[in-house]
């Protein structure tokens, strides 16, 4: 199916079904079903009143737009999915990403899992499984998510996904613990004045400096330093220094800018920044890219490092976090840079997502039992503004 502009009036056509059964049908989301979906989301997953309002609404299944149905991200056919019930109800949502992939060489096609969701009124317990099943006959070699909560751990699991332990942990490194008690409850009372925080804050973070302080000697050689860079060159140098996994992301002329671009709409955190890490010959390292702005929270959208240079590429992402201000980072572990992350005092992890792949090649199962995969950050959902984002304020 074509998806033409909204103004010339074409291409309404109902997209044909995947998956029918006594409980209703599964097919591609289509523009209709936006303004449902969008309802539905916010009243999952952004459970406050006020987000119901007529602008939540209109701004939310505008975002899905652009992600799930632009043909310049997404060409084709969306390979996000609704569930109809019987009634012609929405009885739940699955939201799906393409991306490529390849597995030594080999192209496959890849499902980034993002929202799923179902409507207990209107689909009475069959809406996830539908989904999950209509997905897995779809065209994809592999199906991906980072960010599965509890319930959706529950479906998936009986599914044959596997799950990768290590990056379902969340890591939180602690510079001033008093800002960054204030930055939470301004996040969870937006209202709340700052200055009625900031300077408390300010005196105890004073107080515990010893305790928080940087290192006296960062981890890294001296011969390595950091310095920012654009999100052009970012996208320039990340393919190479993802290119020592089995089983690692792919991406076409243009297509990662572009990604790049819609993670930078992001929000809840403050502005995207990007730095990378260079030896004294001008050689990058490693690249990082995070949000971040003074006393607030920074959150790690991605880190990349070659070989043996986690420990450098990690020190500088925490400096320069700290040098902007924030009162601490955070971001989802990986089994390469975690053992790095150990030697740094008032870091302290918790679960933060499941992030499972499933796959009906041995090949690609083997790679993920093995740890052999690029995954998370832009090779997750974590970057949309569905993840985190307040919709109509």
């Amino acid at each position: 199916m074509h998806l033409l502009s909204e103004n010339t009036g074409v291409g309404r056509v109902a997209a044909p079904s995947v998956l029918d059964s006594q409980h209703g049908s599964v097919r591609p989301l289509v523009a209709e079903d936006l303004e449902r979906v969008a309802t539905l989301f916010l009243t999952k997953f952004r459970r406050r009143r006020h987000q119901l309002r007529d602008l939540a609404i209109a701004e939310t299944a505008e975002y899905m737009r652009r992600i799930y149905l632009d043909p310049a991200s997404q060409p084709g056919a969306s390979s996000a999915l609704v569930q109809i019930n019987p009634q012609g109800d929405l009885g739940g949502f699955l939201g799906v990403l393409k991306a490529g992939y390849e597995l030594n060489g080999t192209a496959l096609n890849a499902a980034i899992i993002g929202p799923f969701m179902a409507d207990p009124g209107a689909d009475h317990g069959s809406a996830g499984p539908q989904l999950l099943r209509a997905l897995h006959q779809g065209e994809f070699d592999l199906q991906l998510t980072d960010s599965a909560n509890r319930v959706s751990l529950a479906f998936a699991r009986p599914m044959k996904y596997q799950l990768l332990p290590v990056h379902c942990l969340g890591w939180t490194y602690i510079f001033q613990p008093a800002a960054m008690a204030a930055a939470a409850l301004h996040r969870k009372w937006p209202r709340l004045p700052r200055l009625a925080l900031d300077p408390c804050a300010r005196a105890f973070d004073a107080f515990t400096k010893r305790r928080f302080g940087p290192p006296v000697q960062p981890s890294s050689s001296h011969r390595v330093h950091a310095e920012p860079i654009t999100a052009a060159q970012f996208a320039e140098r990340l393919p190479a220094l993802l290119s020592d996994y089995a089983l690692r992301p792919t991406w076409t002329d243009g297509e990662l800018p572009r990604l790049l671009a819609l993670a930078a709409e992001k929000r809840a955190d403050g502005p995207l920044h990007f730095g990378g890490t260079y030896d004294e010959t001008g050689r990058m390292l490693g690249c990082y890219a995070f949000y971040g702005q003074a006393g607030d929270m920074a959150n790690l959208l991605q880190i990349q490092a070659a070989g043996p240079h986690w420990g450098a590429t990690l020190d500088s992402l925490v400096a320069a976090a700290r040098d902007m201000g924030c009162a601490g980072l955070t971001g989802q572990t990986q089994s390469r840079f975690m053992p790095h992350l150990f030697g740094y005092r008032n870091v302290f992890f918790r679960y933060a997502g499941g992030t499972m792949v499933r796959s009906r090649i041995a090949e690609v199962t083997q790679a993920v039992r093995s740890g052999d995969i690029a995954i998370g950050g832009l090779m997750g959902d974590r970057w949309t503004r569905l993840s985190s984002d307040d919709f109509g304020r």
